[in-house]
């Protein structure tokens, strides 16, 4: 996650090897047919996307008389290997799908081209404001955007809810309430709800309480020293203790937390996940759907507009050494800011288990039947997305740290002020050893 990768592999033979195997995928130009070649690199994504992808390639292609895109997907367990290899031998796609976490950084290695005169100025004004920065250095787009996931949304059963006393349409707002509904709903073997436990889940997963409690994450802005010990994050690494210490949680989770099976089972009566697990439970567990009811996970002190959920998701990006690049923005410009009703197919066909970057699409989904009438769509895009920001841009280590530090205390390793003060070094042992400071991005 957030690794930065070197621009050049040279020197290594095996790498260039890889990449010439990949000529039939690699940069794009004349085509057998006369028409110019769009490379496209998609990672290999839930299958409904891949045939999402497919039919609006076949579209676009069979619109055209001088562009043809050629679409490869590829796995995800390859696909550094395989792009970096085809980066060496120059044969890199024109365009790829590109997580928001590595959009700053490609731009700081001169990966990507800016966007801002190959596609028209209202399709940047379609982007929704919140998100439109993440795209964003020096006021010019590096990505389209495609889509957002809240990494934390609460899901909880109503008809649990209500067997304890409590009221399911008023769920509970300040991070106290919910260890309340926590404590009332853990009876028998229900635990009251699930959330991360481990360090690697917690790295990523409080990623947006971290900005709740603090408004900040655990390192200066432009990444020169850690900020792990600042007295509010005592009352974060607290919050999880005791969630963890009163045993309303499960001690040994089976699954990691971007799995909603624990609650789908019926284990828990409230679940902190990401708005994935809204396709999860429509495919895996369709007769729990009606008995759950989703919210913003509560904020500290019960601030509505705070931010409790980081937004990740995917763009399009366009290689600065493209020698199409017109052609390949005209793609990018039709499937991700063109005809609102190609990406409310998309969230449509999701099951509506990701949200929309477009004010335009919001408008085409408010038209739909479908996504009117979808119990949890509108409460994750105006209550959650609407004041969620963007995933941090550091190396993976620095949140593996602070995910540390919270596990440690809330497993009682460490009292919180130890476990704080370890994150704070061990992230500072990071910036010196990568030679960060000064090169904050976010």
């Amino acid at each position: 996650m957030h690794k930065r990768h070197s621009r050049l592999l040279l020197g290594v033979a095996s790498a260039v090897t890889a990449a010439l195997a990949l000529t039939a995928c690699g940069g794009g130009g004349p085509a057998a047919d006369g028409k110019t070649e769009v490379i496209f690199w998609q990672q290999q994504f839930e299958d409904y996307q891949q045939a999402w992808f497919k039919k609006y390639v076949d579209q676009f292609n069979a619109s055209q008389d001088e562009i043809k895109v050629t679409l490869q997907v590829v796995p995800a367990d390859t696909w550094d290997q395989k792009l970096q290899a085809a980066q060496a031998a120059g044969r890199q796609p024109d365009v790829a799908t590109t997580n928001y976490g590595r959009v700053l950084p490609g731009v700081a290695e001169g990966k990507f081209a800016a966007l801002d005169d190959l596609l028209p100025a209202e399709a940047f004004a379609d982007i929704k404001e919140n998100v439109a920065g993440f795209v964003q250095k020096d006021g010019q787009h590096y990505a389209y955007p495609m889509l957002v996931e809240p990494s934390t949304v609460l899901y909880y059963r109503t008809d649990l809810v209500t067997a304890a006393g409590l009221d399911p349409n008023a769920p509970p707002t300040t991070w106290a309430e919910l260890i309340d509904w926590a404590e009332a709903l853990t009876t028998g073997d229900i635990k009251g709800m699930t959330i991360a436990s481990t360090a690697p889940d917690l790295g990523w997963s409080s990623w947006g309480l971290q900005y709740n409690a603090c408004g900040h994450l655990p390192i200066t802005d432009d990444w020169s020293e850690a900020a792990a010990t600042d007295g509010c994050f005592e009352d974060l690494l607290g919050f999880y203790s005791e969630l963890y210490q009163k045993g309303l949680i499960p001690q040994q989770p089976t699954t990691g937390y971007a799995d909603g099976a624990p609650y789908g089972n019926g284990e828990v009566a409230m679940m902190a996940g990401g708005s994935w697990v809204v396709g999860q439970l429509k495919n895996d567990f369709p007769d729990m759907v009606a008995n759950t009811q989703v919210a913003a996970f509560p904020s500290i002190d019960g601030d509505a507009e705070s931010t409790t959920a980081t937004l990740g998701g995917w763009t399009l990006t366009l290689d600065s050494k493209s020698d199409s690049p017109e052609e390949a923005a005209a793609f990018i410009e039709y499937l991700l800011a063109g005809d609102p009703e190609i990406m409310a197919d998309f969230f449509k066909t999701s099951g509506f288990s990701k949200y929309t970057v477009r004010t335009s699409v919001d408008e085409a989904l408010a038209n739909d039947p479908d996504a009117s009438s979808d119990p949890f769509m509108a409460i994750i895009s105006e209550k959650v997305v609407a004041f969620g920001k963007a995933e941090p841009a550091y190396p993976w280590d620095i949140s593996l740290a602070f995910g540390t530090a919270i596990e440690s205390a809330m497993k009682g390793n460490a009292d919180i002020a130890t476990s704080l003060q370890t994150a704070d070094d061990a992230i500072n042992d990071v910036i010196q050893k990568q030679s960060l400071a000064g090169t904050g991005g976010n």
